[in-house]
């Protein structure tokens, strides 16, 4: 009899389980899975969006999208069609009930285990094709992946049984080539990423434009002091580096966000006297959540043991 077994749900860069089916068959052939589950949790950052694991007389698909994977268990003879309507189902319903903000800062496993009550409505309704109503929706997935099929996972890409060896994927039809070196990949831009990089940049362009009246005040007036000049240049070099740290990964990311935040807090400090309160402030708050945002926007690595 074909029909799907369970499902769980799993956050990418370090295969955090966020949901996952509480009615799992806890036989021999199951428990098998389970290990490919935990596996596969740990590769998601190296793998395509979407794919296939075949083993024995079980399958295993899942998809993955901002940040977040879902997985399921299926039998071999169940369409993979509808696999992936499934799994776009969850996918849905996830998105609209949960904040993105809530997933990426989560550390608890299982810390949305309710969504297991739609996961087991959704299910039923998927292993009764006679009451699927969504013709539509399988006709779009069928032409979709007709154009883009799901990558297939062999059991020996999965390396040893540590689930530590790199797998070599290669080319992908539609992702491109997939990274040699995950941990060299930062998690996905939020908005309040993208607010922090624009503030910065333009952190950096005032004091670059205050930097050049400096230099011709001092051209004009002997008199005037040159470390002005340098504070303000230093504090160019210091917001345009917190964009950079912002968008490539470096070794010791946190402790230089840290330190540039220091320099743009000396320097606005140095420059007390030329800048009113409000200016001093707002670049203050700017390097601050800046360096924030540096925090939060993790390397996608390589996934600890939550034994899922």
């Amino acid at each position: 009899m074909s029909m799907i077994l369970s499902a769980s749900v799993v956050r990418v860069r370090d295969g955090l389980p966020l949901s996952a089916s509480t009615d799992c068959d806890q036989s021999t052939g199951m428990q098998e899975c389970r290990k490919y589950f935990k596996m596969l949790s740990k590769k998601l950052s190296q793998l395509p969006d979407r794919c296939t694991l075949k083993t024995g007389q079980y399958n295993i698909n899942f998809i993955s999208s901002l940040g977040v994977s879902y997985m399921m268990l299926c039998t071999e003879n169940y369409p993979s069609v509808l696999a992936f309507c499934f799994l776009d189902e969850l996918q849905k319903e996830f998105i609209t009930t949960y904040n993105m903000m809530k997933t990426n800062t989560a550390i608890r496993p299982y810390c949305f285990i309710e969504f297991d009550n739609f996961i087991q409505r959704t299910k039923q309704r998927y292993n009764n094709t006679r009451s699927l109503s969504t013709k539509m929706n399988l006709a779009d997935m069928q032409t979709e992946i007709k154009l883009r099929p799901p990558y297939q996972i062999s059991v020996s890409e999965l390396g040893s049984a540590n689930g530590f060896s790199h797998i070599s994927v290669g080319e992908y039809k539609g992702t491109g080539k997939i990274s040699a070196a995950p941990h060299q990949r930062l998690e996905p831009v939020t908005l309040p990423g993208i607010v922090s990089f624009v503030l910065s940049l333009l952190c950096g362009a005032l004091n670059l434009i205050r930097g050049f009246h400096a230099i011709e005040s001092l051209l004009q007036n002997e008199g005037e002091d040159f470390s002005y000049v340098i504070a303000f240049f230093l504090g160019t070099a210091a917001c345009l580096y917190q964009c950079y740290l912002f968008v490539y990964y470096t070794g010791w990311r946190n402790a230089k966000s840290f330190l540039t935040f220091g320099l743009i807090c000396l320097c606005n400090m140095y420059l007390y006297e030329l800048r009113n309160l409000w200016q001093l402030f707002f670049h203050v708050t700017v390097g601050a959540f800046s360096t924030l945002q540096i925090r939060l926007r993790q390397p996608q690595g390589k996934s600890p043991d939550y034994n899922v």
